[in-house]
C-alpha cells in the first residue's frame, strides 16, 4: 500500500482532478462539471471521484460510463462504507460519464477530459465545464481547451541612433 492511500483502498478523494458546477443536476447546463482521471482503470478511479464529490455535496449512488475507452469495471464499488453501482453502455459518448444520487431525483454529467491529456489542456477543460453557454458536444469542449491564444507580441521600434 503506498504511503498516499488509505485501509479503504484509495486516497479519500484527495488529489482528485474535478469540477463541478454549483448548481449541478439542475440540467440547465450542457455539463455539470469534468473530470480529469489520471488512467482508465475505473476500480481505482471512480472511488476517488466519487469521494471527491462528497465534499462537493453531491452522494453519488449510481455511476455509468461508456464501455470502449475503460478497462473492465466492478459492478459495484465501495466508497466510505457505502455502495455505489456502476453501469457501462456502448451506447454512451466516450467523453462522457453520469452520476445520479438525491434517490435518482438528481442526474448529471460530466465531460471526460482523456487521462492521456497533457496538464494544461486538462485543467483549461476543468474550468471550461464549470460555465455557462458551453456547446453540448464535448469533443467541441475538449478542442477549445487545446487552443490557447496566441499572445500578442507589439513590436518595439529601435531608438538607437545609427
Amino acid at each position: 500500500m503506498s504511503s498516499a492511500q488509505v485501509p479503504g483502498g484509495f486516497r479519500g478523494g484527495i488529489d482528485v482532478r474535478v469540477s463541478v458546477r454549483s448548481d449541478a443536476g439542475a440540467g440547465e447546463a450542457a455539463f455539470d462539471g469534468a473530470w480529469f482521471p489520471r488512467s482508465r482503470d475505473l476500480a481505482v478511479e471512480v472511488p476517488e471521484l466519487v469521494a471527491a464529490l462528497e465534499r462537493h455535496g453531491i452522494r453519488v449512488e449510481r455511476f455509468t460510463h461508456p464501455i470502449e475507452p475503460w478497462l473492465p469495471a466492478p459492478r459495484k464499488v465501495v466508497v466510505n462504507g457505502r455502495v455505489v453501482r456502476t453501469g457501462g453502455f456502448r451506447s454512451m459518448d466516450p467523453n462522457l460519464v453520469c452520476l445520479s444520487w438525491a434517490g435518482g431525483n438528481r442526474r448529471g454529467n460530466l465531460l471526460v477530459v482523456p487521462p492521456e491529456t497533457d496538464v494544461i489542456t486538462g485543467s483549461r477543460a476543468l474550468r471550461l465545464c464549470t460555465r455557462r453557454n458551453l456547446p453540448r458536444s464535448p469533443q467541441l469542449v475538449l478542442a477549445a481547451a487545446r487552443t490557447s491564444p496566441v499572445p500578442h507580441v507589439v513590436a518595439q521600434v529601435d531608438s538607437r541612433a545609427v
